[in-house]
């Protein structure tokens, strides 16, 4: 049903309330239904209320992703399907086809490696996009089809009506696509394209974070630019009409007509998305977890009630973000800070009444503060100068000096010397000397003082001395400094070295008689004489002061992969302990990696007995330790490198064990992993860490030294791997805003330290 839509402002219709985190996409399942989908793992399906049309209730829950939700795709209706299949893709690396009748899940399908960032229905197949770089073609739940698509992740997929496909990715560029062949490559953005959208009659259009969207021909041509969002366009639909929508990061949707915004939506928070319904209502997703409807349409508008409380809901989310001279409203002190006398003649004080900041001068002569009036924001509502406890300057820095402590405050001015300034604040805030060279350095970067000349008659009040004498090689304190990070990136690798032998020696004993009265397992049972040599192995194991020293033989190798090849499943265990030892020590290690390097793999062997159907906690524990230790022996950095898809796709449900102690295991091996690959410059294999860390990282039910490792993990990655650019696709900064606001201090500091670069240029 094609409809002209004469323009009029859009009003808000009702709200869609369920959700309990970021509602992430949209889906249209015909004009009744609506599918969202959000970072709370869910997905939600509505239906008009049958007692009032203007509203929408919540019908169906999906369950089954185990991370946040985000692109959805419905399937029409068929006989067996009368109310059609809805696909979702989440950051579990899964697609999920789901029966819209009864909301059951009908397919799981597996393939991808990281993070399903597209989904779109090609007749009775299934595409999917991926962080992964590829395209996967799906038909009656089979892969097809896979191919590598772009040189950085793929963030979207569209099916056109002429029958080709259109992908867009963090490399900014869209690809057209005929099967498996490109046809053409669209280049324009400037970073990465995150939506796309066909525009009935004319091409598609795509969203991209440089703030812009973009309609385009078939043929190549741009044939209109949209520029007026201030953030990130995190997606853009059509309708038959004419009209566009987008969301972005700068919390409004906007509606465009002929290229022009005509309206501008705002929303409380970021809008993910926002789709058009057939009637031409619009439907939006929100940061705040609510999903919303708007209309033009008189006979379903909101009540004057409903309107008004939005409209005040709005403007407390305005006011709490609300800056006065760079610092929230809500943190500038109350008329009560007049009660404390001034120092000097002049000093100015800003304080908060009511909904604005209002300035006042200490006249020392009357003994009082006169008002010289209200404080009005600069462009964008940010000040020219940021305030401090009433006191205006050019900076106040957030400084994080670690140990636990709470963020201090420092004041600075481009007219103070840094020294003297570093030295006034250290004594203020009763902190060691000892920072002094920190603080100043600190000082100079996030000033922009790179090239900053000290003045040479300045004396250290501590020392007497000059704390810059120009031509001194060994000074370098004008020169810019690296922030300094309290956690990332990590140096070095972690490991499990410690042992309860005698309980390994015990239960191996024990397994090792149950295997002898058994006439099925009695062949694979340990001899005496063998019992006697694990003993030896374990005796060698214990000292660890002579290691440099102490040596196995061969024999004692094959006795350990005897247990690990032969015995079942349920009693392997006690042996991978061992091994797990046995790779720290050097000699140990020189053995077993010639079992690792011919074609007998015994590691890979041992990693597929053991993430079998029925796996065992147990195994998964120790097998993950031995692969976490093996990071400490060089020799061993090749095979884990080249292995690295292989394992942490094998593991990659370990995240969300109810076992805090495989949690804590796997959240190592990422860690160790990131260390590697940064070392190794491997961007593929610092992607599929990254992303299984960003799976621990939303994991609620995470343990918190397993969610700490995989947080120092992303940091590390950030900072010194090749995917920093990836990691802010991920809308990592929502985890680091969440790590901020943990109860735990090293979660709190580690998320710090990744806010800090998140803002680094």
């Amino acid at each position: 049903m094609v409809m002209d839509i004469d323009f009029n402002d859009y009003k808000l219709r009702c709200e869609l309330r369920g959700h309990d985190d970021d509602v992430r996409g949209i889906c249209m399942c015909s004009d009744e239904n609506i599918a969202t989908s959000s970072r709370d793992r869910t997905i939600r399906v509505w239906s008009v209320d049958p007692s009032d049309k203007r509203l929408y209730t919540s019908s169906k829950i999906l369950l089954g992703h185990t991370s946040f939700v985000g692109p959805l795709a419905w399937i029409p209706q068929n006989e067996e399907y009368p109310e059609g299949r809805l696909v979702s893709g989440s950051m579990d690396t899964f697609v999920i086809v789901w029966n819209l009748i009864n909301g059951e899940n009908i397919q799981t399908l597996k393939g991808h490696k990281m993070q399903v960032t597209g989904v779109t229905v090609d007749n009775e197949d299934i595409v999917s996009a991926s962080v992964d770089q590829t395209l996967k073609r799906w038909r009656n739940g089979q892969l097809v089809e896979s191919w590598e698509a772009h040189q950085s992740p793929v963030q979207t997929v569209l099916k056109l009506p002429s029958g080709e496909l259109v992908s867009g990715s963090s490399d900014t560029t869209l690809k057209l696509w005929k099967g498996k062949t490109s046809l053409r490559t669209f280049a324009g953005h400037t970073d990465t394209v995150r939506g796309l959208a066909v525009m009935p009659d004319l091409g598609f259009l795509s969203a991209s974070h440089d703030g812009s969207i973009r309609l385009w021909a078939l043929s190549g041509e741009v044939l209109l630019e949209m520029v007026g969002h201030t953030s990130i366009v995190y997606s853009v639909d059509a309708h038959p009409s004419g009209l566009i929508v987008s969301g972005s990061e700068d919390r409004h949707a906007k509606i465009w007509k002929d290229g022009v915004c005509v309206q501008s939506l705002e929303h409380p928070g970021c809008v993910w998305d926002a789709k058009f319904l057939e009637s031409g209502d619009i439907v939006t997703a929100c940061s705040d977890g609510v999903v919303r409807v708007w209309t033009v349409r008189d006979g379903v508008i909101a009540d004057q009630m409903e309107i008004d409380a939005y409209d005040s809901q709005l403007s407390q989310y305005k006011l709490s973000r609300k800056k006065v001279g760079g610092m929230n409203l809500n943190e500038l002190p109350g008329l009560d800070a007049l009660t404390l006398p001034g120092t000097s003649d002049g000093q100015t004080k800003v304080v908060r009444e009511g909904d604005n900041g209002v300035a006042y001068a200490w006249n020392m002569k009357e003994q009082r503060w006169d008002k010289i009036g209200e404080v009005v924001d600069g462009p964008d509502g940010v000040a020219d100068r940021p305030i401090l406890d009433g006191a205006q300057y050019d900076f106040v820095f957030d400084v994080d000096i670690g140990d636990g402590e709470p963020i201090r405050k420092l004041p600075y001015n481009r007219s103070d010397n840094p020294y003297d300034a570093a030295d006034k604040w250290l004594l203020k805030e009763n902190l060691p000397f000892a920072y002094r060279q920190q603080i100043v350095e600190f000082i100079l970067q996030n000033s922009g003082q790179k090239d900053f000349n000290f003045n040479p008659s300045f004396r250290d009040p501590f020392t007497g001395a000059n704390a810059y004498v120009p031509g001194q090689a060994s000074r370098t304190a004008a020169t810019a400094a690296k922030p300094l990070y309290k956690h990332i990136p990590k140096k070095g690798v972690l490991v499990f070295d410690v042992a309860q032998y005698d309980g390994i020696l015990k239960k191996l004993t024990e397994f090792n008689n149950t295997l002898r009265s058994d006439s099925v397992n009695s062949d694979k049972y340990l001899t005496e004489g063998e019992v006697s040599r694990v003993g030896a192995i374990v005796k060698i194991l214990k000292d660890t002061s002579h290691y440099h020293s102490t040596n196995f033989a061969d024999m004692d190798i094959a006795l350990l992969l005897k247990v690990l090849q032969a015995w079942p499943p349920a009693m392997m265990f006690p042996a991978t302990d061992i091994v797990r030892m046995l790779v720290l020590h050097p000699h140990g290690a020189s053995l077993l990696i010639k079992h690792v390097e011919n074609n007998n793999d015994l590691l890979l062997d041992l990693i597929k007995k053991v993430t079998e159907d029925s796996a065992l906690p147990a195994n998964l524990l120790t097998t993950v330790r031995v692969l976490v230790n093996l990071f400490k022996n060089s020799s061993f950095h090749y095979w884990l490198q080249s292995h690295h898809s292989q394992i942490l796709d094998a593991f990659s449900n370990c995240y969300s064990s109810p076992n805090k102690n495989l949690q804590l295991a796997y959240s190592t091996l990422l860690l160790n992993y990131a260390v590697l690959l940064i070392e190794k410059k491997d961007q593929e294999g610092q992607s599929q860490v990254l992303s299984a860390a960003l799976q621990v990282a939303e994991e609620e039910a995470a343990d918190v030294d397993s969610k700490f490792r995989s947080l120092v993990a992303i940091g590390s990655l950030m900072l010194e791997g090749l995917v920093k650019k990836i990691a802010i696709d991920f809308d990592v900064e929502s985890i680091a805003k969440a790590a901020k606001a943990s109860k735990e201090a090293k979660i709190v500091e580690v998320g710090s330290d990744m806010d800090v670069l998140i803002r680094q240029p």
